[in-house]
């Protein structure tokens, strides 16, 4: 089989880049053809053999006159049309299987898959995987950046709302733009091409099931997450966060229940811009961002880990990591998150938001040293796709 992977970013840069590379990798030992399409930029590890790439779109470092055009290439991408067609024509996918795509690429790459497979009779599926809810919620979070509150206006539809509420960066020009780019795809009805939308927890499905056209082609298919071989190490008395140290995260809440459990020794490994919060509270010990077998390490030696988040989360791979190398997590009933916790089987869940349920909620666990042992071995009884069942299912898909 062929595989055209697409992505906006062709270099390690967050969960969606992971997700495809990992599968691109296996898909190739497995005696398949993959190729990649996407940005151009210095840092780009994949690619294909027409060496077609988009021009790198620098938002922030861009010169003034490229800034000046973004506006209009975020919505409709002549150029990447031209890029893909010539990827197309040399490598003759199977299927297109589409990540991010927004802003840098634009939808402008589904009507040129859609006219080269109607010109050449050919039988190429286009399938999705939403990584977050951009294709319902213009700034793809669900969540007033202004306001930090989690926010739904725009699912039936109404993008309008996207600007009127400077949900893009507070900007009333950027969530303009935003809102222009929701609705001319709307109108244009592009994402009616898709075949299939790969949604990474029934969370996520059910709003982008909000739009009829979406509910038709929509599969809810957790990630699959992979476990490494590593020593057993014994429990230490802290308490671990992982992950980005930002506000929807939950870190303010968190950090707030830290420094009222003087008596319980935190660790936080991640970066983001609430690191120089961390650092003034004496009981938590930042380690920064951690990843192999440190990361594990950390994981395995922590009584249980927190996962306090405030946006929709889809599917976090911090929790399925924690529970897969026997730690159990407090998590926020939030999204995606109650799909992977079981509610005093391996772990608990709190009520997103909620300083004082979540300082009950750490300072119970804490003190339960039988369930919490109770509470790791069910953990090591989760089963998450591997990513030879995740690939196997996804073939499926393709077919």
């Amino acid at each position: 089989m062929k595989i055209l992977m697409i992505n906006k970013f062709l270099y390690p840069n967050g969960g969606s880049e992971t997700y495809m590379f990992k599968l691109g990798d296996y898909f190739e030992k497995t005696g398949n053809e993959v190729q990649y399409f996407g940005m151009e930029h210095e840092g780009r590890c994949v690619g294909n053999r027409a060496n077609a790439y988009t021009s790198d779109m620098d938002f922030h470092n861009g010169s003034k006159l490229s800034k000046i055009t973004y506006p209009i290439k975020t919505i409709y991408s002549r150029e990447a049309r031209v890029k893909i067609r010539k990827v197309l024509d040399d490598f003759v996918p199977d299927v297109c299987h589409i990540n991010n795509f927004n802003y840098q690429l634009t939808p402008s790459i589904i009507l040129e898959i859609v006219k080269w497979r109607k010109e050449n009779d050919k039988n190429c599926k286009i399938v999705f995987t939403a990584h977050d809810y951009q294709l319902v919620c213009p700034n793809h979070m669900c969540n007033n950046p202004n306001t930090h509150q989690n926010c739904e206006k725009c699912l039936g539809g109404k993008f309008s709302n996207c600007a009127k509420n400077r949900c893009i960066h507070g900007s009333f020009a950027k969530s303009f733009v935003g809102t222009c780019e929701a609705y001319f795809w709307k109108y244009k009805r592009v994402y009616h091409y898709i075949d299939n939308i790969i949604c990474c927890s029934e969370f996520l499905k059910e709003k982008m099931d909000r739009n009829p056209l979406f509910a038709q082609k929509t599969i809810a298919l957790h990630n699959f997450v992979e476990k490494k071989e590593c020593r057993q190490v014994p429990k230490e008395d802290y308490v671990l966060y992982f992950g980005r140290f930002s506000t929807e995260k939950g870190i303010d809440t968190l950090i707030q229940a830290c420094r009222k459990l003087p008596e319980i020794s935190f660790v936080f490994a991640g970066i983001g811009p609430l690191a120089d919060e961390i650092d003034k509270v004496e009981n938590i010990k930042n380690v920064g961002f951690q990843q192999g077998e440190k990361l594990v390490e950390l994981i395995q030696k922590a009584r249980f880990s927190v996962y306090p988040s405030e946006w929709y989360e889809n599917c976090p791979f911090s929790v399925m990591e924690s529970e897969i190398y026997g730690t159990p997590v407090l998590g926020a009933e939030i999204g995606g998150i109650p799909e992977l916790i079981e509610d005093g089987i391996t772990g608990e869940l709190f009520e997103s938001g909620n300083e004082q349920d979540l300082i009950k909620h750490i300072k119970s666990m804490w003190q339960k040293n039988e369930i919490l042992s109770q509470y790791a071995a069910n953990c090591k009884s989760v089963q998450y796709d591997t990513i030879e069942e995740y690939a196997e299912k996804l073939v499926k898909i393709y077919s």
